[in-house]
This record gives C-alpha cells, sequence and structure tokens, in this order.
C-alpha cells in the first residue's frame, strides 16, 4: 500500500485554522454597565470538558479561582486585581450545576445549565474603575484555574451557602505564581480600549 504524504499547503492550513480557533478563544467581551467594567467571554466553556467536568459527573465539588487584571500604561501598569473563588457541584439527578461565591459577600445559584452557571461567575467580577480617566487605555485579562481535587469541598447536604473557602490572602498568592503544567486553566485578554469607547459605542467590546 502506497503510503500518504502529507501536503505542505495542509500543514499550513491546519496551523491557520488553530490560529484561529486560538485567537476566538481568547476574546473577551467588554461593557460598561452602571459605572462597572462588565466581562463576558462566550467562547470560554470552562464547564465544557475535561478533567473539572468528568470530577463534577463523578460526584465531586470543583473550585474554580478566577482573577481579573486591569493593567494601564502601555500594559506596563497593574491598576487592579479581582481575585474571587467559585465552588462548582453537579446535581447528578437533575444534571444542573450549583455554584457557591466563597469570597465576601458569599451567594450561590442553583439549578444552572453549564452556560448559564460559567455566565453567573463572571457576572459576580464586575470590577469598580473609580479614579481611571475615561480616556485612559486599559487591558483586561481574565486567569481562571481549576484546583487539581485535593483542596476540593463537599457542597451538598452542608450549609446552603457552602464552604467558608479559600482566603483572599492565598487567592492573591496563588494568581502571583503560574498554573501548574497539569493544572486545567483557561486565560483570555481583550485591550486596549477606554471607559469612553465604552461609553459611546453602541456595541461590544
Amino acid at each position: 500500500m502506497k503510503a500518504r504524504t502529507i501536503k505542505p499547503w495542509w500543514l499550513f492550513a491546519a496551523f491557520l485554522s488553530g490560529l484561529t480557533l486560538a485567537m476566538w478563544a481568547e476574546d473577551l467581551i467588554l461593557n460598561w454597565r452602571d459605572n462597572r467594567l462588565e466581562i463576558t467571554a462566550p467562547r470560554l466553556h470552562f464547564l465544557g470538558g475535561g478533567k473539572p467536568l468528568e470530577r463534577l459527573h463523578n460526584g465531586a465539588s470543583v473550585p474554580f479561582n478566577f482573577q481579573v487584571t486591569i493593567f494601564t500604561a502601555n500594559k506596563s501598569h497593574v491598576f487592579l486585581k479581582l481575585p474571587e473563588q467559585f465552588v462548582v457541584s453537579y446535581d447528578l439527578w437533575e444534571e444542573t450545576f450549583k455554584v457557591v461565591k466563597t469570597q465576601a459577600p458569599k451567594k450561590f445559584a442553583a439549578h444552572l445549565t453549564d452556560k448559564a452557571a460559567e455566565k453567573w461567575c463572571l457576572e459576580q467580577m464586575q470590577p469598580s474603575l473609580s479614579g481611571l480617566s475615561e480616556k485612559e487605555l486599559l487591558w483586561v485579562s481574565l486567569d481562571i484555574r481549576a484546583e487539581d481535587g485535593k483542596d476540593a469541598h463537599p457542597l451538598f447536604g452542608r450549609a446552603e451557602v457552602g464552604p467558608p473557602g479559600i482566603s483572599l490572602t492565598s487567592l492573591i498568592d496563588l494568581f502571583s505564581r503560574p498554573p501548574l503544567r497539569e493544572q486545567s486553566h483557561w486565560q483570555a485578554d481583550q485591550g486596549p480600549i477606554t471607559i469612553e469607547e465604552m461609553k459611546n459605542s453602541r456595541r461590544r467590546f
């Protein structure tokens, strides 16, 4: 049987296709609402598969650590960091998700689809940009890391709002280091953009 050869043009097309997917996957949508930065990431699905979803389907709860970072001055200055933790669990009977926000003010939401749970988490991450000039260029980075299981907390059968979760100091320290090699993590970036542009434009960035 004659061996098949891979054409150079096919490799190039595959590279471009992968590059396009990577670029789409990094998109953040930024919107200015009620004097806060509203962040959505419709192409980032941290509950869409992989080890975290497998653990959830096996009845474990999975902590996801989030951080939104706002950069200014040509992305050389950190204007703000907003860390947060969400503990996600899965109801095997209803096939829905429950999410607990562990930092104050603590909140929870239940009976959610995977996409609704992802959206709910980001709705809790709306930083105030008070003190920042409306003409100042800013860049936004979203970092999400799933814990590996040893620190997971069972939610069902406990208090309605769930466990105390990780401390703010520990969260800040966690994001001061790169993710572990085999750790499930996601990152998306957007910018530069200004508050003035978001206010004056009808389209979302």
